[in-house]
Parts: C-alpha cells; sequence; structure tokens
C-alpha cells in the first residue's frame, strides 16, 4: 500500500509539524504558569493593600501578555496545519479530534480574550476584586485553553470513546466522558500543565536571581523569589508523581515508547531502570541500533515503576517486533496480517454497498462491527499500511537522551527549589551567589526539560499518528512536497523572527523595571 506514498511529503510534513510545535510550546509553558503566579502576586496585594505587591504584578503581568499574543500566533498556525497538510487524518478523526479544539476555541479561548483586557488595562477603573477575578479568569483560561488540546492528542496516544464507521470509513465519537477522562487524558493534562508552573517559577526564581545579583529592586525580586520558589518546589513534587503515573500508562498502552525510553532491547523479569547510559555503535541483533556502550543501572525498578511487580516482565524492542508468546505479545508481521484481513473487509463491504447487495452489506457490517472481529483484527487495521516491521521503532537515541534529560532536570529543579526558598525564607538569600547564578541559568535548562518531554511523547509514539489505527505514511494530505517545503522555511523564519522579538521585548521590560533604561 506504500508504493503511491510520497516519502518526502511525509517527511516534509512531519518536519513542519515538528518546527511548528517546537515553537509554540516555547511560549505555551510559560503562559501556563506565569498567569497563576500573577493571580497569586494580586491576591497578596488585594488582601495586604502593599502597592509594592501592585507593582510585582504588573511587572510579570506585562511579560505573560508579550509571551501570550506570540503563543496565540504560533498556535493559530499549528491547528491549520491539521487541515492544510494532514487532511486524510482530519477526515478518518475529524469527528472526534475536532470537538476538543472547537471547544477549546469556543469555551477556554473566549474566556481568555474576554476577560484580557479587564486583566492589562482595568487597574484603576474596575474594583480591585473585580480586577483579582479577572486575572485568575485568565490564568484559569489560559489552562483550559491546554486542556482540551491535551485531550485532543492524549486520545492520538490511546483511543477511547469511539468507534469506526465502515459507511464512510471514518471514526466517529460514541462517549465523549470516556474521551475526556480516559486515563492518559487526565495524567497528560497534569503532568503537561505543571511542566508549565515549574518553567514559569524558574522563569521568574531566574529573573528575580539576577536582579538580587545586580543588587537592584531587592525588595521586589525577594519578594517574586519566594512566591514563585514554592509554588515550583510545589509543583515539581507534583510534577515527579504525574511522571510516574505517566510512565505506567506508556508501558501498558504503549510499551514500544517505553522499551526507546529506556533503550531496552531484549525484555526480561525484574527488568533495571537506566539512571545514566550512553548509545553508540550499530547492533545487527537489534535491528541495526545502537546499545547502551555505559549504563548505570537500578535492578528491578523499571518493571516495579511500570507494573507495580519487581519481577514483572517488560517487553523490549525485539519482543514487539518479533513476537513473545510465552508473554501473549503479536509479532508485528502477525498484527500487519490481521490488518490486511481487515482492511479486506472493509474493501468488500464498500463494494457490495457500489453493487446495491443489501443482504451482503448486512451480513458483512454485523461481522464487521462485532466484538469478535474489532478485537482480534480490526484493533490492527492501522498496520495494513505497513510492510517494514522495523518500521515500527522509534528513534531510540532521540527517545532515550531525552527521557533521561527530562527526568534528571526534573529532579534539579527539586533541589535548586527547596534550597532557593530555605535561604530566601532565612533571609540569607543574597550571600549565596553561586545559587543564584545557578538558578540564572536554569531559565534555559527549564524550556530545554520541556521541550524534552514533549520529543519523548511525539517521537517515542511513531509511526503512529492515531496509535495502532493510523500511521504517519497514511495521514498527509496529497499535496506536493515542494508546496511543504516553500512554507516549511517561511514558517522558520517567521517563528525565528517572532522568538527574537519576544527576547528583545522581554529583556528591554527586565531593563526598565531595574532602572537600566
Amino acid at each position: 500500500m506504500n508504493e503511491a506514498i510520497d516519502l518526502g511529503l511525509v517527511d516534509w510534513s512531519r518536519a513542519q509539524f515538528a518546527l511548528t510545535a517546537i515553537y509554540h510550546w516555547l511560549f505555551v509553558p510559560l503562559t501556563l504558569g506565569l498567569g497563576f503566579l500573577c493571580a497569586f502576586m494580586e491576591t497578596i496585594y488585594v488582601r495586604t493593600g502593599d502597592p509594592e505587591w501592585k507593582k510585582i504584578t504588573k511587572f510579570w503581568m506585562t511579560l505573560f501578555g508579550i509571551n501570550f499574543a506570540i503563543g496565540v500566533a504560533t498556535g493559530i498556525i499549528l491547528e491549520f496545519e491539521f487541515g492544510t497538510n494532514w487532511s486524510n487524518y482530519s477526515w478518518f478523526v475529524g469527528d472526534i479530534f475536532g470537538a476538543p479544539l472547537a471547544i477549546e476555541g469556543i469555551m477556554a479561548f473566549f474566556l481568555e480574550s474576554t476577560f484580557i483586557a479587564v486583566m492589562f488595562f482595568g487597574w484603576n477603573k474596575v474594583s480591585k476584586k473585580f480586577h483579582l477575578l479577572s486575572t485568575w479568569l485568565v490564568a484559569i483560561g489560559a489552562n483550559l485553553s491546554a486542556l482540551w488540546i491535551l485531550v485532543a492528542n492524549a486520545w492520538m496516544q490511546y483511543p477511547s470513546g469511539m468507534h469506526f464507521n465502515p459507511d464512510n470509513a471514518r471514526n466517529e465519537m460514541i462517549n465523549f466522558w470516556q474521551v475526556l477522562f480516559s486515563p492518559v487524558a487526565v495524567n497528560k493534562f497534569l503532568h503537561t500543565i505543571t511542566s508549565g508552573f515549574v518553567l514559569a517559577s524558574v522563569f521568574v526564581v531566574g529573573i528575580s536571581a539576577w536582579y538580587i545579583i545586580k543588587r537592584r529592586e531587592l525588595q521586589l525580586a525577594k519578594k517574586s523569589m519566594i512566591v514563585a520558589g514554592v509554588f515550583g518546589l510545589v509543583s515539581s513534587l507534583f510534577l515527579a508523581f504525574t511522571g510516574d503515573t505517566s510512565a505506567r500508562l506508556v508501558a501498558q498502552k504503549q510499551p514500544m515508547k517505553l522499551a526507546a525510553m529506556e533503550g531496552l532491547f531484549k525484555g526480561r523479569e525484574g527488568a533495571s531502570l537506566n539512571v545514566i547510559g550512553i548509545m553508540a555503535g550499530k547492533d545487527t541483533s537489534n535491528f541495526g541500533l545502537p546499545n547502551n556502550k555505559f549504563k548505570i543501572e537500578i535492578p528491578n525498578i523499571l518493571s516495579f515503576l511500570a507494573f507495580g511487580n519487581a519481577k514483572a516482565f517488560v517487553p523490549g524492542i525485539s519482543d514487539l517486533i518479533n513476537g513473545n508468546p510465552e508473554h501473549g505479545i503479536l509479532s508485528v508481521k502477525e498484527k500487519i496480517n490481521r490488518g490486511h484481513i481487515a482492511c479486506q473487509m472493509l474493501k468488500e463491504l464498500k463494494e457490495s454497498i457500489r453493487q446495491g447487495d443489501t443482504a451482503k452489506y448486512l451480513l458483512l457490517k454485523a461481522k464487521f462491527m462485532g466484538n469478535a472481529f474489532q478485537k482480534e483484527y480490526f484493533r490492527y487495521f492501522g498496520y495494513s499500511f505497513l510492510s517494514d516491521p522495523k518500521s515500527l521503532v522509534p528513534n531510540v537515541p532521540v527517545s532515550f537522551y531525552s527521557f533521561h534529560i527530562m527526568v534528571f532536570l526534573g529532579f534539579y529543579f527539586i533541589l535548586l527549589f527547596i534550597l532557593l526558598v530555605t535561604f530566601s525564607m532565612n533571609g540569607t538569600i543574597e550571600k549565596n551567589k553561586i545559587l543564584l547564578w545557578f538558578a540564572v541559568w536554569s531559565i534555559p535548562l527549564a524550556y530545554l526539560a520541556s521541550q524534552a518531554g514533549w520529543v519523548v511523547a511525539e517521537v517515542g509514539r511513531q509511526p503512529w499518528v492515531i496509535q495502532d489505527y493510523l500511521p504517519t505514511v497514511a495521514a498527509v494530505s496529497h499535496i506536493s512536497s515542494s508546496a511543504v517545503q516553500v512554507t516549511f522555511w517561511l514558517f522558520a523564519v517567521v517563528f525565528t523572527a517572532l522568538l527574537i522579538a519576544e527576547i528583545k521585548i522581554m529583556t528591554k521590560q527586565i531593563k526598565i523595571w531595574a532602572g537600566n533604561e
């Protein structure tokens, strides 16, 4: 089935979407967390009446506004790409995927746009309490916006609450609540917004640390650091908890992603957790993939984290490709065969409609929609688009390093927040210049960790757009690859210019607060 597929088009479409998503995610997490930090600070101002807290709130609110505006611009382009570059995907699941995106636009974005004007321009024009309410609603609206987008993404990772309609070859939603409250959706939302809280907290403590080092606006910087430090510490601890839950869900729903994250080529009971590893060389016995040349492991921990049992079997890449009957794992070849059976049944059903053979159509449809056929064959429908079992293996080094960078930095941020809060509370933060510089240089590390998390989520599930139902090669639009190349470079230039503009505007705003201009 792949002969007619332009793989160049697939690669360029993936590259363009990745480019847009990476740039968009540079702006989103700061919005998610900074909105709540502004709300906390304004709450303190309203409760205490201290004008310094108003000054603090307005400063961080200005940075929030700059970031919010550019984030919206990149997000709109990202959603349009589903129609321009991924129309087959949009047709196949538009009834499901479109619902949360529509809700995001109607409810969450409306909430933000309604009250953001009051938040920025309502100072001294509305009451303190109404302005505070507007700030809270903007923060909540930004996170509700993320909720619906993350629900849509989680459904792609773990399809639920739907059925396939063979009459129009589309997936249709049958239970909205299963889509919204699937375990993957709930955990993805909590883990992702919490990562935004951590990034925003690092952003605030890093800038505050710079002010303290330069001995400018000391009281305002110290107060900001305490609020952001406490918020960041609580968020980072919760982030570790949701990360653990996420790993369990990946083990159950996307075992190939877990194997790539851990560089696990051969499954075993009592699997060890890779703490540190270096992947190098190529091993023909492992599909030509690199091996862990150096690693530090903790015995049995991966099995325990994945399945709650230190002796549980964790499948490796080899088991998932070649199959492991002892542990009930089908080979990819068998899944491809079953996918072809499902595809052939669908073709016969469509042919019976074309011929007007109602009796045959009803018989085939009853069989196609039966629980046995759905469970044994249609669940592997997406494999009918694939021919090479090795195509089911994601980029292992990228998944492996991204995952371990994310985890390492997550624990680093916990330690950083503990130290910053401790020294801020006892009044000795000014004396710890090394710690303050660590806080400053942690800002880019927070962005690195945030991006690494999405790389794990998206690269680790390749080649699937919808897990087990639709691979990337079957999801693209029928357009020329040259058109995608042109827009790729156009977006690269525009987004880079927007990023440079944001950095310059924010830097100027920070200098203004510091009294440099």
